[in-house]
């Protein structure tokens, strides 16, 4: 077998991250007494939010601090005046329950059962822990590595190092990261010195010169590479 330890990414990954978000989104508004406020301030968030993660890639912000500075920016911007604390409080709790599953992940990780299996996610720990765990999936990692507990995020060598050492690893070449973001997943296991599997479903154009070890846009193909 090539390689023997996996690091999944776990958003947009293994777990159906957009379906949660707004699932999540619309169920917030709904408990704040806007049902409407979903579909109508949906692409407004969507944009703060994605400046928000580039900055937490980049080190510029903490992960405590995007969770609510994304609603006083989006409540700034459209005149709303709720509590981004509280909101943002409600708003994790219901994503925390969103559990969705990427088509064929499942099926995968339980063809890899050969394998060691870890998550390495940027995502918030109490948000992914609660998502993981009541997911299909729950007792399928032997640890999630999580930025917010790690100390360091993706692409950062940090997290990389936390990592290994949680997992004991010593050999990098039997190794493999499989994710979906170039800028994390992929940057980070470039900078790291290991192998790296770009899933991308869409067929997005790659227009940031990396060059991932393999690139695949099925799940279903990660285990002829494995082995």
């Amino acid at each position: 077998m090539k390689y023997e330890v996996i690091l999944f990414d776990a958003d947009d990954t293994l777990f159906d991250y957009g379906m949660a978000e707004s699932n999540a989104f619309y169920s917030v508004f709904a408990q704040f007494g806007l049902p409407t406020g979903a579909e109508e301030y949906a692409a407004s968030y969507k944009e703060i939010n994605q400046a928000l993660w580039k900055d937490l890639e980049k080190g510029r912000i903490t992960s405590a601090v995007l969770r609510v500075e994304r609603f006083n920016r989006l409540f700034a911007r459209h005149g709303l005046e709720y509590d981004p604390g509280a909101f943002s409080e409600a708003y994790l709790r219901f994503l925390g329950e969103g559990t969705y599953l990427i088509q064929g992940a499942a099926e995968l990780c339980g063809q890899l059962g050969d394998c060691r299996l870890a998550i390495i996610t940027n995502g918030i720990k109490d948000v992914q822990l609660s998502r993981i765990q009541g997911s299909p999936l729950a007792d399928t990692f032997e640890h999630i590595i999580i930025s917010e507990e790690a100390g360091s995020q993706k692409p950062e060598r940090g997290i990389f190092d936390y990592a290994f050492a949680k997992l004991g690893i010593h050999d990098k070449s039997k190794v493999l990261i499989v994710g979906d973001s170039l800028t994390s997943d992929i940057q980070g296991g470039i900078n790291y010195g290991i192998d790296t599997c770009w899933f991308n479903p869409l067929g997005r154009p790659n227009e940031l010169g990396l060059r991932p070890t393999y690139e695949i846009r099925d799940l279903g193909d990660l285990p002829d590479i494995v082995r």
